[in-house]
C-alpha cells in the first residue's frame, strides 16, 4: 500500500514539474531578417520565374508564407518607421523620406529591451543612426554602399572593407558568436541593404546573372490606357527614367562616346561614386565583366529600335537586381544554419520581409510607391517551430503596421494601446478564426518628388481596390482583384461597379477614422511641404 502511496506520490511530482517546465518555457528568441526593396516576385517561395532562393525558402518551408501581407506606405523610412513603432506613417511623423520621424515614439524594441531581452541591430535602418532599445547596433548611414562600407556604431564611425552584403552577415554572426548573452533572450534585426538601387552584386553573382537572361513581364510595355493620370505621368519606366551609368552601368564614357545624356543629375555621379570606393581587386574583377557588357553595347546601340532598347535594358536590371538578391540568400542560410548548429532554432522566431515591394517591369516600371499590388505587397515568411505549422500559407490581410504588436504578443510583453497594429500570432497558431480583419488602409504622400507618383490613399480588401489620387487632381480608380489581378482597368466609372463603389467609400471612410487620418491632416502635410 505505502509502495502504491508513493508511485502515485512520484507521478505527480514529475507531472506537476513538467508541468511548470512548460509553463516557464524561456520567452522565444527572435530574428528580424528585412531586406530593402526586395520584391516578392524574386523569392522563389513566391514565384520561382526569375531566381531560386532556397535559403530564404526554408524559412516557408518550415513555416509560414504570407501570400496577402502589405504596408501601409510603399517607402523605406516610412515602411521602416511603420514597423518600428507598430503606427501609421501620419501619427509617428515619418510620412516620407524628407520628414522627420517623431523621436519621442516609442518603439517596440525599446519594450523588449525593457522586459529583459538582449537586442542588436545591425545593416540598414536608413534613418535614425542612433535606434532606441538596441544595446549594439552597426548601421549603415543613411543608404550605406554596396561596397566598403562606413557603419555607425555606439562607439562612432568605422569603416570595414568587402561586399556590404557579406559584412552585414559576418557582423551579425560576430555578435551571435560572442556577445550574445546565452542567459537572456534575444531581439536581434539583420538589415540588409541589398537588393536597394543601384543595385551592385558581388563580384560571385555579376559573373554569373550578367550571364543569365530573364523572362519579361507581359506589362514590360504597358501604355497605361486603362487607368488614369496617375500611372501615365509617374516617372518609373526602365528604358526612360532609370539611369544610364548609376543603373544600366553604362561607363559615362561610353555615354558621351554614343551622344546619350544623362537621366538624371546624379546618373553619372552614382556609377563614378560606387567605383570610387572599389579596391583595385574589385575594380579589376568589375572590368572584367561590364567592360565587355559596354563595348556590346556600343556596336548594337546605332540600330536598336526603342523595344530592344527597353528589352535590353529590363534585362541589364534584372542582372544587377537578382544578382544582388543572390548573396542576401546565401547570408540568410548561413545564419539559418548557425542556429542548428547551436541548438537554437527550436525556441527562436526568424521573419523575413522586405520594407515593401518592388516592381520588376511590370507595367514597365522599377521602384514602388504605388498602391497597385507589385508595390503595395511586401513579402514575409514567419517560421516559429513548435507553433507555426511547417509548409503552410496563410492569404489573410496583414500589414507590416502588425509587426511590432505580433512580436511583441509573441514575446507575452504587453503592447501600449496607442499601437495601431493587431498581433497576427492567432495566425501563426493555425487559429484564422480569431482574426476578423476585411481591409486595410494604405497612404502615400511624396509628391512632387522623385518618381513624381501622386499622392493618393485607399482601401484593400481580398477582392477589391478603391484609390483616391489627389492634390493636384481628384481622381478615383477601382480594381477587381479577381478578375484583374494585372490591374490594367479601374472599373470606378462602370455601373456594374456602383454597388461596390459605394460600400468601399463607407469602408475607406470608416479606416481614416479609425487611423485618426482626416483632410486636415492632408492638408497640413501638404501646407509643411510646400514651405
Amino acid at each position: 500500500m505505502r509502495f502504491i502511496a508513493a508511485l502515485v506520490f512520484f507521478t505527480l511530482v514529475l507531472t506537476g514539474c513538467k508541468s511548470t517546465q512548460e509553463n516557464q518555457k524561456a520567452p522565444p528568441n527572435i530574428i528580424f531578417i528585412m531586406s530593402d526593396d526586395h520584391a516578392y516576385q524574386a523569392i522563389s517561395a513566391y514565384s520561382d520565374h526569375l531566381m531560386q532562393t532556397p535559403n530564404i525558402d526554408r524559412i516557408a518551408n518550415e513555416g509560414m508564407l504570407f501570400s496577402n501581407a502589405c504596408v501601409t506606405n510603399s517607402i523605406c523610412a516610412p515602411s521602416r518607421a511603420t514597423i518600428l513603432t507598430g503606427k501609421h506613417c501620419h501619427i509617428h511623423g515619418k510620412i516620407d523620406n524628407r520628414f522627420p520621424f517623431d523621436t519621442t515614439q516609442v518603439t517596440f524594441p525599446q519594450l523588449f529591451q525593457k522586459a529583459g531581452y538582449q537586442t542588436a541591430m545591425f545593416g540598414k535602418l536608413h534613418f535614425g543612426n542612433n535606434p532606441k532599445g538596441i544595446d549594439e547596433f552597426k548601421i549603415l548611414p543613411g543608404q550605406g554602399q554596396y561596397y566598403n562600407p562606413d557603419f555607425d556604431t555606439n562607439e562612432g564611425r568605422i569603416h570595414i572593407e568587402g561586399y556590404t552584403t557579406d559584412v552585414i552577415r559576418d557582423l551579425t554572426l560576430d555578435w551571435m558568436k560572442n556577445r550574445r548573452d546565452p542567459d537572456k533572450p534575444f531581439l536581434l534585426f539583420y538589415l540588409h541593404k541589398a537588393p536597394h538601387r543601384e543595385w551592385l552584386p558581388a563580384p560571385r553573382h555579376f559573373r554569373e546573372y550578367t550571364k543569365k537572361t530573364f523572362p519579361e513581364p507581359p506589362t514590360l510595355f504597358d501604355d497605361y490606357a486603362g487607368r488614369g493620370s496617375a500611372a501615365r505621368e509617374a516617372e518609373m519606366n526602365i528604358l526612360i527614367h532609370q539611369n544610364w551609368a548609376g543603373d544600366s552601368k553604362l561607363y559615362p564614357e561610353v555615354m558621351d562616346e554614343l551622344g546619350i545624356d544623362p537621366t538624371t543629375n546624379w546618373d553619372k555621379r552614382a556609377m563614378q561614386n560606387a567605383l570610387n570606393r572599389f579596391t583595385d581587386e574589385q575594380r579589376r574583377d568589375w572590368d572584367e565583366v561590364y567592360g565587355p557588357i559596354n563595348e556590346e553595347f556600343k556596336k548594337i546601340y546605332p540600330s536598336m529600335t526603342q523595344k530592344e532598347l527597353m528589352s535590353w535594358r529590363y534585362q541589364r536590371y534584372m542582372q544587377d537586381y537578382l544578382g544582388s538578391i543572390a548573396s542576401v540568400d546565401e547570408s540568410v542560410g548561413t545564419l539559418l544554419d548557425y542556429l542548428d548548429e547551436q541548438g537554437l532554432d527550436e525556441n527562436t522566431i526568424v521573419v523575413y520581409t522586405s520594407d515593401q515591394g518592388f516592381y520588376l517591369g511590370e507595367h514597365g516600371w522599377f521602384d514602388k510607391r504605388f498602391i497597385y499590388d507589385e508595390s503595395f505587397k511586401t513579402p514575409l515568411l514567419v517560421r516559429w517551430p513548435g507553433v507555426t505549422e511547417a509548409g503552410t500559407t496563410n492569404d489573410q490581410m496583414v500589414q507590416n503596421l502588425d509587426f511590432a504588436q505580433t512580436l511583441l504578443d509573441a514575446a507575452g510583453i504587453e503592447a501600449p494601446d496607442d499601437m495601431q497594429g493587431e498581433s497576427f500570432v492567432p495566425l501563426l497558431r493555425g487559429e484564422d478564426d480569431k482574426w476578423d480583419r476585411d481591409a486595410v488602409y494604405y497612404h502615400y504622400y511624396e509628391y512632387p518628388a522623385v518618381h513624381m507618383v501622386k499622392r493618393h490613399y485607399g482601401v484593400v480588401t481580398r477582392e477589391y481596390k478603391l484609390v483616391h489620387f489627389y492634390y493636384d487632381v481628384d481622381e478615383w480608380e477601382l480594381y477587381d482583384r479577381m478578375k484583374d489581378p494585372m490591374e490594367l482597368k479601374s472599373e470606378y466609372d462602370n455601373p456594374e461597379y456602383a454597388d461596390v463603389v459605394k460600400e468601399l467609400k463607407v469602408k475607406l471612410a470608416e479606416l481614416r477614422v479609425k487611423y485618426d487620418d482626416s483632410e486636415e491632416l492632408d492638408q497640413k502635410f501638404i501646407d509643411m511641404y510646400n514651405k
